[in-house]
């Protein structure tokens, strides 16, 4: 049976056999000796995006009181879901996301904490995921943006939608509007800045 690990782009964590390009974490939220999730689905402000292997080194899953592997389909899922690149091991990702964060709004570039708090105000209300208004046409969106049609997420690249599933993306379809932008508003600033998170194959 799946761990309820896999992260879906609102945020939800699920038990599916979806396999990802990257894992990631929220802080400690599981019990090792069961492999099953707390209540809570966070512990620290710095959600990330990490490789799923560094250096050769890889975890067991769940298999200590560490922090959580998460696992996303693709970076543009975890960005969508309020995570971050780590700046441990995606280092050159991280700090190419922090460059664009700082040049979209002029300022110094911020300390991670900086992004993670303006981040987590962005991807929660009331415990639940926060959606936004869609601030542009959604052919002027750059790749990697998720939009939220009713309960459906998509993820746009060169004009196209592909709609996240359990099973992966489905095939790419034109959308002609969409309802709310489920990208948090500054990881979209920093996309259109010229970001480009990774995209599993299916997209391409």
């Amino acid at each position: 049976m799946s761990l309820q690990n896999r992260v879906t782009p609102f945020g939800d964590i699920l038990a599916i056999e979806q396999r990802g390009l990257f894992t990631g974490n929220r802080g400690i939220i599981h019990d090792p000796a069961t492999k099953t999730l707390l209540a809570r689905r966070w512990t620290s402000k710095a959600w990330i995006v990490c490789a799923c292997e560094y250096k050769g080194q890889r975890r067991t899953v769940m298999g200590v009181r560490s922090w959580t592997e998460l696992f996303f389909l693709d970076e543009a899922v975890a960005l969508a879901a309020g995570h971050r690149p780590c700046f441990f091991c995606r280092r050159q990702e991280a700090e190419r996301f922090r460059a664009c964060w700082a040049a979209e709004s002029g300022k110094a570039p911020p300390r991670a904490s900086e992004m993670d708090t303006v981040l987590h105000r962005e991807r929660l209300e009331g415990g639940r995921k926060r959606l936004h208004p869609i601030p542009a046409p959604l052919a002027a969106l750059p790749d990697g943006t998720v939009v939220s049609v009713g309960a459906e997420a998509f993820t746009l690249r060169a004009g196209l939608a592909h709609r996240w599933t359990r099973e992966g993306y489905a095939p790419a379809q034109r959308l002609q509007q969409a309802d709310r932008l489920v990208t948090p508003p500054s990881t979209l600033r920093a996309l259109r800045v010229g970001y480009r998170p990774v995209l599993h194959p299916s997209i391409a």
